[in-house]
């Protein structure tokens, strides 16, 4: 019988994707549309420089 080798994650991307939409969920939970937009283009204006 074949037994199953454990490997330790240095990056779990599950993890980190849930973390980050629960995080952006929080930051936006009572934002109206107007609100959102400017939002969204601020952290694409913070992260694409």
């Amino acid at each position: 019988m074949k037994t199953k080798e454990s490997i330790k994650k240095e990056f779990d991307a599950v993890k980190f994707m849930r973390d980050t939409r629960d995080k952006i969920s929080l930051e936006t939970q009572n934002m109206n549309f107007e609100e959102l937009k400017k939002y969204f283009e601020q952290r694409r204006l913070k992260y694409t420089k």
